[in-house]
Parts: C-alpha cells; structure tokens; sequence
C-alpha cells in the first residue's frame, strides 16, 4: 500500500532547498537505514543538506530549534526538517511518553514557524518491524519523512509566490 502511495505523490525532482535531518541514533541499524532514505530522496530532488545527530527520540525536537535558530543567526536558515528516529515498545509506559512528545513538540515547532517537517520517528512493537519500515527498498520511511518536507517545502514556496 505505501508503494501506490508513494507513486502518487507529486513529482518533487528540482524542488531544491535546503534542509536540516535530525536523527536519533538509538537503534543504529534502523538510524542508517532511515537516513540512507532520507538522503536519497533529498539528492533526487536537488536539496542541500544538513545532518546532526541527538541522543533519543525525544531530543529531536530540542536539537532541531537548537540549528533552526543557529543557522537563522548565521543567515543561512534551513527551509524544512527531516525527523529520524525510532521508539520500540517495552514492558513500560515510557513508549507512550517518548512516541507522544516527540510527535507533539515536532508538531508544535512545525505549526509555530510554518516549517515543513517531515516525521520519520518510527513507532513500533519490534525491532524487526522497525528494520522493515526503515530500509529503504522495503519501507523506506526515511525517505518519506523527506519527501513529506520536500512537498510541504514546494507548497509554501508555490502559495508564497502567488
């Protein structure tokens, strides 16, 4: 089903920008694969790209408004965001907390600063589900997380030029 999905969605090739990945590097083999995705879609559409790497899930968030503001400051602001990351459900209510914050505050910093954001935290019951949705000739979430940005990207920059 994400395949006929992911053919549908507008072509982005040439939409250019510049954007910031923040990734979680908990899970280190989901971590690759996520941002093995992610680049790719954002080499096809002609984007430039930053990556920085926080502890878990729950720093994305914190970590992308830290270079948000850096990079605003040194006058090369970043046109979108790219979230990676991926929480496994344990034996504790913990998962709920972190799968539901890091939604939450990437949303509130996306809705505050009209940012196209694109949230590729994993939220699953497995490791093995999360190795399926992160690798990129199976899942490929990485790379839908950058293609949601990249298509919000080309939206702002469509309606702010009419």
């Amino acid at each position: 089903m994400a395949e006929h999905l992911r053919a549908r969605g507008p072509d982005l090739t040439g939409v250019g920008g510049r954007f910031l990945i923040v990734e979680a590097r908990y899970y280190d083999g989901v971590g690759e694969m996520l941002m093995a995705g992610a680049k790719a879609a954002l080499a096809m559409a002609g984007a430039e790209y930053d990556a920085i790497g926080v502890a878990g899930a729950l720093e994305i968030p914190t970590g992308a408004l830290i270079a948000l503001d850096a990079a605003e400051e040194g006058e090369a602001p970043y046109d979108g965001v790219v979230a990676l990351g991926c929480v496994i459900r344990g034996e504790t209510y913990h998962f709920e907390i972190v799968a539901g914050e890091s939604s939450r505050a990437l949303m509130d910093l996306s809705l505050s600063r009209a940012l196209p954001l694109g949230n590729g935290i994993l939220t699953v019951e497995t490791l093995a589900q999360a190795e399926e949705r992160a690798d990129p000739a199976r899942g490929d979430k990485g790379g839908d997380a950058a293609r949601a940005a990249l298509g919000l990207f080309a939206l702002k920059r469509k309606l702010e030029a009419s």
